[in-house]
Order: C-alpha cells, then sequence, then structure tokens
C-alpha cells in the first residue's frame, strides 16, 4: 500500500512525486518510459514571460524545477529587463539531454519515492474515492491518494497533414482507455492539440545571415539557494530569423494540406501559441513573424525553430524551411507534428486540485487543459503537498490571487475553465506589481516551511534577507543628503539635476534617474544585490504597491466571506439562469470566487450576498 501513486513523470509528475515523497509520504511514480522522464518534447526552454517568475516561485515553495534548470541551461536571459519589474522574467534555454538526466537523479535519491515503468489505464474507485490503481495487465496497485499527470498521452495521436497516428510524443505508446474510464466516473472530457517545431541540423544553416542572441552578462538564478555556477563567458547563442512573403505563400497554396485547415483536427489548439499557418490565416497583415532558432543540446548538432510549429505534410515543411533566410540548404532531421489529446473539464476540481469527483483523486498538468511545463509543474508541486497534506488530514495550501501566479493559473483552472490550452500571461495577473519573480522568496517561502518543503537553514536565510531589507530602508530613510559641493559633484558628473534642498536618501531615490548605485556615492550600503534590488523597487514603486495593496484588502474582504458546501442555488431566487447554472457547477467556496464566474453578474452576487445573509447569517 502506497500513500500516494503519481501516474506520468513528465514535469508535472517529476514535482508532484518529489513534494509528496520529500514530505515522507510512501509514493510511487508511474511511467511508460523511465527514459522520458522530465522529457521536453516541444521545446526546451524554461521560463519565459511570467513562466519564469512561476519558476522561481516553484522554487520558493520547495520545489525541484528551477534547481534543474540552474544546473542544465545552455543560456539564460532576463526577459523585458529594460520594462518595469512586473513583467521581467527569466527564461534558459534547457539543455534537452541534461536536464531529464538530473531530474531523473534527483527523483532516485529521494528515500521514499520508487519509480515503477508500466501503463496505467484504470482507476480503482470504491464509494467515489480513490483506492489505488489498475495497469493494463490488469495488475492492482493500492493508494491512500493519486495524481494523474497524464501529459498528452491520453488517447493520443499525431497529426501531419492527413495522416493520423496513434502515439505519444517521439513515437511512445499512447493510453488508450484511461480518459474512457475516466468518463465512465463522471468526468467531462475534452480534446485538444498542441503542436512542436521541426529540428534541424546546425551545421546546415548559415548563421552568419542570422541576427545572434547572446544570454545576458550577469549571473542569475531561478532558484534562491545556489549561486550561479555556470562560465557566463560559455553560454550557447540563439539566432533570429523572421518568415518572409515567399514563407507565407506557400503555406496559404497549402493551407488545405495541414491538419488543421484540412479539417483532420478534433482538438482545440493553443491561442497563445499558434501554429505557423495559424499565424499566417489569423494575422495577415503581418509581413514577417518572428523565429528563433535555439540548441537543443550540447551532446549533438540538433537545434529547433521556436515559432515554427507546424501540422504541414513533410514535403510542405521543407519548402517553408527552406524558403527562410540562411536556410536555404537546411537539413531537417526530424519533422514537426501537431499531437491531439484528451484533458479532463478543470472546473471538476477543487482548488487544491483534488477532483470533485473522485475523493483523494487529484490531477495536474496538461490533464487539466493547461499548456507549458512551468504551468504543468506549478499543478504536480500544488498537488503532491495538497495530496500529502490530505492523508495528514489538515488543511489544503490554495495560494491566493494576489499570493502567486499559481493562485492566479489554478484559480483561473477551476473558477473560469478552459476549452483550449491554458497559458500564464502577465496580464491574467491582476496584482502582477505584487508578484514579482524578484520578491517570489519573500511572499511564498514561509508556506514551503510551514508545509515542510523548505528547511531551517533555507528559512533562515529568508529572516535575514528581510531583517536586511529593513535595515536598509531605514538608512534612506533616516539619512539626509547633504548638498555640499563635493556632493554636488557627483550629480554634475552623472548629468544628474541636482536637487533644490536638501533631502531623505528614500525620497532622492524615488527620482527617475536616481538609482541605489549612484547614492553609494554619498552613503556606504553593504548589503547583498538582491536586498537592494528589493529596497529600490520597494521605494520607487511605492506609491503603486500601496494603491495595489488596497485593491487586495478588498479581494481578502471577499475572500473571507465563505459559501456554505451545502448551499442550493435552485432556492437563491432573482439570479439569471446562466449564474445559476455557473455558480451550481462551479460551486464557489468564497464570494471572491463566485464573482470570477464567466456569465455570474455583479446583480447575481448582489442577490447571493443577501441570500447568504438571511439563511446563514453570513
Amino acid at each position: 500500500m502506497y500513500d500516494v501513486i503519481v501516474v506520468g513523470g513528465g514535469h508535472a509528475g517529476c514535482e508532484a512525486a518529489h513534494a509528496a515523497s520529500q514530505l515522507k509520504m510512501k509514493t510511487l511514480l508511474i511511467t511508460a518510459n523511465i527514459k522520458n522522464i522530465a522529457d521536453m518534447p516541444c521545446n526546451p526552454s524554461i521560463g519565459g514571460s511570467a513562466k519564469g517568475i512561476v519558476v522561481r516561485e516553484i522554487d520558493a515553495l520547495g520545489g525541484i524545477m528551477g534547481k534543474i534548470a540552474d544546473m542544465t541551461h545552455l543560456q539564460i536571459k532576463m526577459l523585458n529587463a529594460k520594462k518595469g519589474p512586473a513583467v521581467r522574467s527569466l527564461r534558459a534555454q534547457a539543455d534537452k539531454k541534461q536536464y531529464p538526466q538530473k531530474m531523473l537523479e534527483a527523483l532516485q535519491s529521494q528515500k521514499y519515492l520508487e519509480i515503477k515503468e508500466a501503463m496505467v489505464e484504470n482507476l480503482i474507485v470504491e464509494d467515489n474515492k480513490i483506492k489505488g490503481v489498475l495497469l493494463e495487465d490488469d495488475e492492482p496497485i493500492a493508494a491512500k491518494a493519486v495524481i494523474l499527470t497524464t501529459g498528452t498521452y491520453l488517447k493520443a495521436q499525431i497529426l501531419v497533414g492527413d495522416s493520423k497516428t496513434p502515439s505519444g510524443p517521439h513515437g511512445e505508446k499512447e493510453s488508450k482507455n484511461l480518459s474512457d474510464n475516466l468518463r465512465k466516473l463522471g468526468f467531462e472530457i475534452q480534446r485538444l492539440k498542441t503542436g512542436t517545431p521541426p529540428r534541424i541540423a546546425k551545421n546546415s544553416v548559415d548563421l552568419q545571415v542570422l541576427q545572434e542572441e547572446k544570454g545576458d552578462q550577469e549571473y542569475l538564478t531561478f532558484s534562491f539557494d545556489n549561486p550561479a555556477s555556470y562560465d557566463i563567458d560559455k553560454q550557447e547563442s540563439c539566432y533570429l530569423v523572421y518568415t518572409n512573403e515567399k514563407t507565407h505563400q506557400i503555406i496559404k497554396e497549402n493551407l488545405s494540406k495541414s491538419s488543421m485547415y484540412g479539417g483532420y483536427v478534433e482538438g482545440v489548439g493553443p491561442r497563445y501559441c499558434p501554429s505557423i499557418e495559424d499565424k499566417i490565416v489569423r494575422f495577415q497583415d503581418k509581413e514577417r513573424h518572428q523565429l528563433f532558432f535555439e540548441p537543443e543540446t550540447k551532446e549533438n548538432d540538433e537545434w529547433y525553430l521556436q515559432g515554427f510549429s507546424t501540422s504541414m505534410p513533410i514535403d510542405i515543411q521543407e519548402k517553408m524551411v527552406h524558403s527562410l533566410k540562411g536556410f536555404e540548404h537546411a537539413q531537417i532531421n526530424k519533422y514537426a507534428y501537431a499531437i491531439e489529446y484528451d484533458a479532463i473539464n478543470p472546473l471538476q476540481l477543487k482548488a487544491s486540485l483534488e477532483t470533485k469527483v473522485v475523493e483523494n483523486l487529484f490531477t495536474a498538468g496538461q490533464i487539466n487543459g493547461t499548456s507549458g511545463y512551468e504551468e504543468a509543474a506549478a499543478q504536480g508541486l500544488i498537488a503532491g503537498i495538497n495530496a500529502a497534506l490530505k492523508l495528514q488530514n489538515k488543511e489544503p495550501l490554495i495560494l491566493k490571487r494576489n499570493e502567486a501566479y499559481i493562485g492566479v493559473l489554478i484559480d483561473d483552472l477551476v473558477t473560469k475553465g478552459t476549452k483550449e490550452p491554458y497559458r500564464l500571461l502577465t496580464s491574467r495577473a491582476e496584482y502582477r506589481l505584487l508578484l514579482r519573480g524578484d520578491n517570489a522568496d519573500l511572499r511564498l517561502r514561509d508556506y514551503g516551511y510551514q508545509v515542510g518543503l523548505i528547511n531551517k537553514k533555507q528559512y533562515q536565510n529568508l529572516q535575514t534577507k528581510k531583517t536586511n531589507i529593513k535595515k536598509l530602508i531605514d538608512i534612506l530613510e533616516t539619512t539626509n543628503l547633504k548638498l555640499n559641493e563635493s556632493n554636488k559633484q557627483f550629480f554634475i558628473a552623472s548629468n544628474i539635476e541636482i536637487p533644490a534642498s536638501s533631502l531623505k536618501l528614500s525620497n532622492l531615490l524615488k527620482r527617475p534617474a536616481i538609482t541605489l548605485k549612484f547614492l553609494e556615492n554619498f552613503v556606504d550600503l553593504d548589503f547583498s544585490e538582491e536586498v537592494k534590488e528589493q529596497v529600490e523597487i520597494a521605494i520607487k514603486y511605492e506609491g503603486y504597491i500601496k494603491k495595489m495593496e488596497k485593491e487586495v484588502e478588498k479581494l481578502i474582504n471577499l475572500e473571507n466571506k465563505q459559501i456554505p458546501s451545502d448551499i442550493d442555488y435552485d432556492k437563491v431566487g432573482n439570479i439569471a439562469t446562466e449564474a445559476r447554472e455557473k455558480l451550481k457547477k462551479v460551486m464557489p467556496t468564497t464570494i471572491a470566487q463566485a464573482t470570477r464566474i464567466s456569465g455570474v453578474n455583479p446583480a447575481d452576487i448582489a442577490v447571493l450576498t443577501v441570500y447568504l445573509k438571511k439563511e446563514y447569517g453570513k
């Protein structure tokens, strides 16, 4: 008997198994092929816009993705570095071979974790409570909790042109029966689609005519715990390339041959990561589309075209690739494809990621309708934590929208649902100035410590950081700048306007042209760079942050207004029919969550609030 069984060894499964075993749950990770643990069948990168912040949140909570990415990346950059702190986000080009190897080593070192190669095709359920899983050969394995992280393998089909092949990524065996068995249990199954670009031999491309994109020349890490350990001058370069008129013409002339436009696709594809043919159709005013030619691993010469995923036939893919500048003689090692798969309706999930249909059954990753390694890993971590907490008879860890992008992700899924592969964007977070990558540890590490994934040393480091932030703020708020001739020269040398009168350093720092580095001309600031960064952001954006914190107070007030689980919405008079149906479907736990349900209007919320006060005294 296992405490927790994790089904699937992708990014969600790795985090779930790691978290559960770290919390001393006897855990079994079942995967069809141990060689595909933490596989990257699409683009081998970690992070990106919003996603990089999620990876830092995973690390802050005690997850493992950021640490493995730091150990194995080929290049790392801070996206939007010249923009405001709310939209800055790390992105690393991962080594497609090394990342899975290091992840497997980390999992194999876990004391309470076993890994088994097998295919799960059914669940053992009694009285709507999970009891274990049933393997393909009908072998039963008992467990107190099960976490499904099946990725794109449920009834998976590979699509290239008009051909459909039952298969998971890399030609792996697909799960034939599990989604049908989930349907029998009462789950709503939907069909989704995603895709991947072609793989090209680097030495067959003329890199000289492409725009080189190098890694940043400052050390960067996803993890808050370990210093950077890479050679900053030996990062791999990426290259920028654009589609052109010829590329677009080839695609337009052959649209009917693509799986999507030829009518061969059943599933719904990702809106925010479309195929190249979808881009050409949807954005016909664009003369060109940006692509990145990026490495996959140091172990071979295979590179991929980020932004060029397609389901065109092989002969058309050849023409499309060869139409690109520098790719006239490119050798395609692996052709692009689309993949269709089954997923559940995430409205059937609680905010803990436990299903509403079967007790102690959790789901995470693409089975919940998301896209992306980072979104999957975040869900896996939360599912692993909450499965362990449920077995310990403890309250689940549920992050609010003002606390984490992970909270935004899960709340969107369980409150709004999705009919297409969901992708995190900075625009989805109302409080994004508070949810920055630089402060993920300050926001979330306390939670990681409380659940048991952050150790005492990590926690003490956090307390030291908090203390130093307060010390530095105190120094800046109590130190006045003397406007003597010597100090004025620093302003003149930096071409910065000299203040009209003596000011506190904190007030001076609020000026756009003034930085902490400049203020070090006047006062010794012996603090770490990360402490300085926190203080500079806190002071420069103080007005905006305070305004956002007031909005958060309103949210928390609504979050505190609980909706009883036994409420009968048919008895709530005078609400719209659509609102009643949506409320019955989602069963929100708070008024705040109810306000975010599509189709539930302010008038419906007002009626519901009056009803709760009358019937429940709330």
